[in-house]
């Protein structure tokens, strides 16, 4: 492991006082302990000197200095903010990247509702476009909607969209989204503002076993060279920097063990090594004894932060105009095409030296091919009905449908299934306090998934934005909005600000804010940019008032923008994700053996979640009462297992032979090969024949036999 000596953080530039903390940190970088004679040390001379300092070191030389004042003022470095977008192939029958993407996107919007438009569509979708072309994003946008168009015509399942992306109309028609803007109103403003441009960042889900054929189309479409992996940098956490020092230190495991987990590191209540020596009793104490304890916390302090590791992104992608290395430094590394655990090749792979923010600030086009399980689970489930019913199909109705998007969003059994909390497998919706709060609200409708979706966070919880929503949703508490012309804006939130495109739109309707400075008020407040929010709020006011808001509800309104707006989440992630959500229960309240065996099937490396969602099957009609008996999960059998968990009928689900401890992917493969060849298996001495035993070993056949397969 090699560690940097030098951060690129301002903070951690090198300061002569801290060269004993930076020994100690080479001593971490090589594994060796501090106190060992024969080690590295680092030189006592490394450090960024002042300008005495270094006169001091060139007594006789004046003109080293002054030759290096003088070439300083010589040179005359412009920087610019530029894109490097790859130009996008466009077919014969075109010749302009604008031109073609708004081809495309007129078609397509045709497509989604009809012709002629709907004058409020063709309206969005004009501006839309005219920002996009005026930004010179049209290269992007293409490029975007040709791999995931060539992902869905190659039925590998794509997310209906992630973070505010969901809020452009022409990314709906183009299929890069599959919700509808208009229908949630959802805002291109938030996803592109033209008041403050900057590089639209387009994040996709992928199905999780097939994320890496995506990544490989975009090789082959613009060079292997031109395409890398983004590299992450892991840094020293509070915990880790005091076991990384105190093993340097001679500190026995244990007793370092015991020092770390003083410091309490769980999201939103994590203690730095410094606020822990300040505001922590026994830390505090350990520290006054001075010796060794003081050591180990001075030398921990001074290195927080620093970067550890490196490693690459699981989602990164960075597409470049031409090879990579003509724009950014990179570096190669074998592994497995694909990564996030995706059953890619293994081969070489660019990855980028600099991190997101890095490519970003360079103008270099960067986006996240994540691979989700949910989707896959979907799928899987789908596949599964379609095999057996002949097509995707309402149970008790008989409506077919195409796919899972074609389900309408008002089944009222879904909704009780959830009101009742059954919730296992239900994407984003299955801890006890999503639980506990669908069931309080009484949830019956698709709003109430995006808005707990948003209200079940830490914000939202503590200032009480959820218990409100909830007593006015049943009706224990009135109703109220701020201002009456409020109501068509909160009343899909009984009168509670949710959603950062709520504060926009507040700002919109009341104050004249055009939706592109809403966006700025809204990103004030979110960021908690306390100058900005006091300029943004008051002019919010002011413009309010004249328009004829009083002065008393205009700042009320004020206060109530900065403090629920903080809190406030984005509607288009929050209603994107809540369809698959709605897909997730819709599958489990009418498919439930065909989506449990796919649940299983998504986690059958963890023993503990196998376990788990096994115990579950058992429970599904507490929450399913037409279900009239618990679904049963067979152990495993070598002649009727896959590779996966397999819903056999309503009722019956076989154990996957990949869930068997002990039992990998080749020794599976060598027994289904052997199966499909010769049928059946009629005796253990006729299948250790039949299937190739070097795939599957003693230890991987004894497994077999433990688990009841034979």
């Amino acid at each position: 492991m090699g560690l940097p000596v030098v951060a690129t953080n301002d903070s951690h530039f090198l300061q002569k006082e801290d060269h004993e903390a930076h020994d100690v940190l080479l001593c971490i970088g090589l594994g060796k302990d501090h106190s060992d004679p024969d080690r590295m040390h680092y030189d006592e001379g490394l450090y960024f000197k002042s300008a005495p300092e270094i006169a001091e070191r060139f007594p006789d030389r004046p003109d080293v200095l002054e030759n290096t004042l003088d070439i300083a003022d010589q040179v005359d470095v412009v920087f610019e903010k530029k894109y490097f977008l790859p130009a996008f192939p466009l077919p014969e029958t075109h010749t302009d990247e604008t031109e073609y993407l708004v081809h495309l996107a007129r078609e397509g919007a045709v497509a989604r509702y009809g012709d002629p438009l709907p004058a409020e569509a063709q309206a969005r979708l004009d501006f839309e476009l005219d920002v996009i072309t005026h930004t010179g994003y049209s290269g992007y946008f293409l490029i975007t909607w040709d791999f995931i168009d060539w992902a869905r015509r190659h039925r590998i399942p794509v997310g209906p969209g992630r973070g505010s992306a969901a809020g452009s109309l022409v990314a709906y028609a183009l299929g890069i989204t599959n919700i509808d803007p208009l229908e949630f109103d959802l805002l291109f403003e938030r996803f592109l503002n033209p008041e403050r441009i900057s590089m639209p960042d387009v994040d996709i889900d992928f199905c999780y076993e097939r994320r890496s054929e995506v990544i490989e189309y975009v090789k082959q479409k613009y060079g292997q060279e031109a395409v890398g992996q983004i590299i992450t940098f892991g840094t020293m956490k509070s915990r880790a920097v005091i076991r990384d020092v105190g093993r340097t230190l001679g500190f026995e495991p244990s007793e370092t063990d015991r020092i770390a987990k003083m410091i309490p590191n769980a999201p939103g209540q994590a203690f730095t090594v410094e606020e822990a020596v300040k505001k922590l009793k026994d830390v505090k104490a350990l520290y006054k004894e001075g010796g060794r304890y003081a050591q180990l916390f001075d030398y921990s302090m001074t290195l927080e932060g620093l970067s550890r590791h490196s490693s690459v992104h699981a989602a990164g992608v960075v597409i470049a105009p031409g090879p990579l290395d003509d724009y950014v430094p990179v570096c190669i590394q074998s592994g497995k095409n694909g990564s996030n655990g995706s059953n890619g090749s293994t081969e070489a792979m660019y990855v980028t030296q600099y991190d997101m923010n890095c490519l970003e600030d360079a103008g270099m086009l960067k986006m996240d091919f994540l691979g989700l399980k949910t989707l896959t689970v979907i799928k899987d489930a789908v596949d599964a009905v379609v095999e057996r019913e002949g097509a995707l199909r309402h149970p008790v109705s008989g409506v077919t449908f195409e796919s899972v998007d074609d389900i309408p969003l008002d089944d009222e059994d879904v909704y009780k299934m959830l009101a009742r909390g059954g919730n296992s497998g239900v994407f984003q919706f299955e801890s006890s306090l999503a639980m506990d709060k669908l069931r309080a609200m009484r949830c019956d409708r698709f709003d109430d998934l995006v808005a707990t979706n948003a209200l079940i966070r830490p914000g939202p919880l503590d200032s009480g934005m959820t218990d409100v929503y909830i007593r006015r949703k049943t009706g224990a508490e009135a109703v109220r909005y701020p201002h009456p012309s409020l109501e068509t804006v909160l009343a899909p939130t009984y009168g509670v600000i949710v959603y950062q495109e709520q504060v926009m739109r507040i700002a919109n309707v009341l104050a004249g804010f055009s939706l592109g400075e809403a966006d700025v008020l809204r990103k004030a407040v979110s960021k908690k940019d306390s100058k900005l929010i006091e300029e943004q709020i008051g002019k919010f006011v002011e413009k309010a008032v004249a328009l004829g808001v009083e002065q008393r509800i205009a700042s009320d309104l004020g206060e109530q923008i900065e403090t629920f707006g903080r809190y406030g989440f984005n509607k288009s992630h929050s209603a994107a994700y809540s369809l698959i959500s709605y897909h997730t229960a819709w599958l489990r309240c009418h498919y439930p053996a065909a989506f449990m065996a796919a649940l299983l099937s998504s986690v059958l490396s963890n023993t503990d979640d196998v376990v788990k969602y096994i115990g579950e099957c058992r429970d599904l009609p507490r929450s399913l009462p037409r279900l009239d008996e618990p679904i049963e999960v067979l152990p495993p059998d070598v002649n009727e297992s896959g590779w996966k968990f397999t819903a056999l009928n309503d009722h019956q689900i076989r154990f996957g032979l990949g869930a068997v401890r002990g039992v990998g992917e080749g020794a599976v493969r060598s027994i289904l090969e052997a199966r499909e060849s010769g049928g059946p298996f009629t005796s253990m001495f006729e299948f250790l024949e039949r299937v190739d035993l070097r795939a599957l070993n003693k230890r991987a056949t004894e497994a077999l036999i433990a688990a009841g397969s034979m």
